[in-house]
């Protein structure tokens, strides 16, 4: 008899951690290892070492993270690089010292210099000036890539990572101050909707234009790459890439999304934009040609998977909103 594979996910709490879980459980050979903050604080490299001592982890997904919109990355921006430096340096540490078979590390497109060329392929990194906006942020996302490439080439380990673009869907962060533009506009409609608003302020001109992918397809793509054995993920990720872009290969403008979300939510009311305020980045679109290369494409469209959302928002408002 063969024991279950041991796969640990780190975050699993979180919007791509729990979407991560609900993939991995449809596999029956898999016995899937989670602790809480409370139990585990990532950042603490004795407790995450002594974790993976003990637990003989075989798999690791690397989803756990300190994320936040643009007012969240520019309040806490400390917060922001030591918490996922530290997270993703204990991590991958332990777990080369520990014998895990296989890492995937999660990263995030904000990696990619801000007027990087478009759409963006994985070449572009490190190759421009990054957003300002999220700077802290991506330096460490960046950092943990050059980690699971600097261990692959000393130590022959098999540290993987993907770019995925932004993410929404289930367990979403809907805070009104932190969250990212899709659930923070998302619970403002909503909000406003309920309490008779004639209009809701957008921030920004509404031009950049973003791609969005539903986490649940994020989901699929992770556990798609770690599958890949080695030869086939090294001939889409070398000599010089140690990552994969993770995206639908569409974007749209944030005026367009704004439109999209305020028909799900039954939103009536006027659509206003602050020019005041930061557009961050003009375009972000991923180059996804070596995720399709691999077998890959997303399957859930946007107007859809913002509708499910929603849905999603609803049955779960008590602890979305909080």
């Amino acid at each position: 008899m063969t024991s279950k594979k041991r796969i640990y996910v780190a975050g699993h709490r979180g919007m791509v951690g729990s979407a991560l879980v609900r993939q991995l459980t449809r596999d029956p050979e898999v016995e899937i290892v989670t602790r809480s903050h409370q139990m585990l604080d990532l950042t603490n490299q004795a407790a995450v070492e002594a974790f993976f001592q003990t637990e003989k982890i075989d798999e690791v997904y690397l989803a756990a993270a300190k994320v936040g919109g643009i007012w969240a990355n520019h309040t806490y921006p400390a917060q922001f690089i030591y918490e996922n430096l530290m997270i993703e340096a204990n991590i991958i540490h332990s777990a080369y010292r520990s014998g895990v078979q296989k890492l995937l590390f999660l990263g995030s497109s904000c990696i990619y210099p801000k007027f990087a060329q478009q759409p963006i392929p994985e070449s572009e990194l490190l190759t421009g000036i990054l957003e300002p906006t999220n700077e802290p942020y991506a330096i460490a996302k960046i950092a943990g890539i050059k980690l699971c490439e600097s261990y692959n080439r000393q130590y022959q380990t098999d540290f993987r990572s993907v770019m995925p673009t932004n993410l929404y869907g289930p367990h979403d962060n809907f805070d009104a101050q932190n969250s990212h533009v899709l659930p923070g506009l998302m619970r403002r409609f909503h909000e406003a909707k309920l309490e008779n608003r004639p209009s809701v302020t957008v921030w920004g001109t509404g031009t950049p234009k973003r791609e969005f992918l539903h986490v649940d397809d994020m989901a699929s793509a992770c556990v798609h790459v770690m599958a890949l054995d080695l030869p086939t993920y090294q001939a889409h990720t070398q000599p010089t890439l140690s990552h994969i872009n993770v995206g639908t290969g569409e974007d749209h403008s944030i005026k367009e999304l704004a439109h999209l979300i305020a028909d799900a939510v039954g939103y009536c009311g006027d659509l206003e934009f602050d020019a005041s305020k930061p557009d961050g980045t003009p375009r972000k679109l991923l180059d996804v040609s070596r995720l399709k290369g691999i077998g890959w494409t997303a399957h859930i469209r946007l107007a859809a998977g913002i509708q499910s959302t929603y849905d999603w928002f609803l049955k779960h408002e008590a602890i979305a909103r909080k």
